[in-house]
């Protein structure tokens, strides 16, 4: 991934088209880089930064703290400078007072909405650091009519279960244009099926659906679906087992575009699949969120897949994919989804 980094971020001066003939631009370091990330991916955050030659302090969430200090386990026998990278595992405090630190001059945040907000306004008090905010998503899948059903069906099931849901770019919401829908829903249920039937340890290849990541977060999954439409519901909803977190991943449809399962980000393998008639129907729903992180549409007209995927407001559009990132492009979103672009 950081071989794609380009030779300008090392400080080489590059000239560009302008119109003045003797404009150059130059790319500097930024010296000190904070990043404060869950479970996912904190090399995604450190390789480019390190590669650009930066200093870099990782902040793990405090509930999963053990894969970012393998990772400094395999940064110390790669060799790297003692205090090039370094890892502060601790509770949110720590991170506020990084955000705030007058010395770090850029801060990358994986996390909530609201704390997003409280970063910025610490950067913005402190030394008007840089801020990049990856924060939540409520990402959309669009199926139209024309669209490769087993595909769909493929990516959309791969997108709400992998993580258990937990992560910002779920496919929450499947969006099918009605003259196929109840064709999809029968093919997502088998497909969904075939992903969830064994719910248990991580660690065993048998399994397809581990725990939810803690006490806190199990109870707000739960109560999203207790909250929701039980007419409305298809499969699960239940939780699996008297010990751990385990919740039985759960199909809601038709449920109404104001109802918090449809706005709200649920971080669990929760999904609600809608129907759309028009193009123009599918593309406002898929901006009627506050989120705007990731998003699919699914057709097997490449034209209109370009047309539709450049209406969505989302920071990445998948063609016949959804839930699914390229390393050396640009990762960010829109709207409350945050703002700044990780590579």
């Amino acid at each position: 991934m950081a071989r794609c980094i380009s030779k300008s971020s090392k400080g080489n001066p590059r000239k560009i088209r302008l119109s003045h003939p003797n404009t150059w631009r130059r790319s500097r370091r930024i010296e000190s880089h904070h990043s404060r990330s869950p479970s996912k991916g904190p090399s995604q955050k450190a390789a480019p930064a390190l590669a650009a030659g930066n200093c870099f302090i990782l902040k793990p969430s405090e509930k999963t703290p053990l894969a970012a200090l393998a990772l400094g386990e395999l940064i110390t026998e790669a060799g790297f400078t003692p205090g090039v990278f370094q890892i502060l595992s601790d509770d949110g405090s720590t991170g506020a007072l990084l955000a705030s630190h007058m010395k770090i001059r850029k801060v990358s945040l994986t996390g909530s909405v609201t704390t997003g907000k409280l970063v910025q306004e610490a950067a913005a008090k402190s030394n008007l650091k840089r801020v990049i905010l990856e924060l939540g998503g409520k990402s959309p899948a669009v199926i139209f009519d024309d669209a490769n059903i087993g595909n769909a069906v493929k990516w959309t099931v791969q997108g709400i279960t992998i993580n258990s849901g937990q992560i910002c770019i779920a496919a929450s919401r499947v969006y099918v244009q009605e003259g196929t829908y109840d064709y999809f829903v029968e093919a997502y249920k088998a497909g969904f099926k075939l992903a969830t039937d064994s719910v248990g340890d991580p660690e065993l290849q048998t399994t397809g659906i581990g725990p939810i990541a803690g006490k806190l977060q199990f109870e707000r999954v739960t109560g999203f679906i207790k909250r929701g439409d039980g007419a409305s519901l298809v499969v699960g909803g239940k939780r699996v087992g008297d010990k751990g977190y385990f919740i039985e991943p759960t199909i809601f449809k038709n449920l109404p575009e104001d109802s918090e399962l449809v706005q709200q980000e649920v971080f669990g393998p929760v999904v609600v699949i809608n129907t759309f008639k028009t193009e123009e129907e599918a593309i406002a729903l898929s901006n009627n969120t506050e989120y705007g992180l990731a998003a699919g549409v699914f057709t097997q007209d490449i034209n209109h897949a370009l047309r539709v995927a450049s209406a969505i407001e989302s920071g990445t559009v998948g063609i016949n994919n959804i839930s699914h990132l390229v390393w050396n492009a640009h990762f960010g979103g829109f709207n409350q989804s945050g703002y700044g672009k990780d590579n």
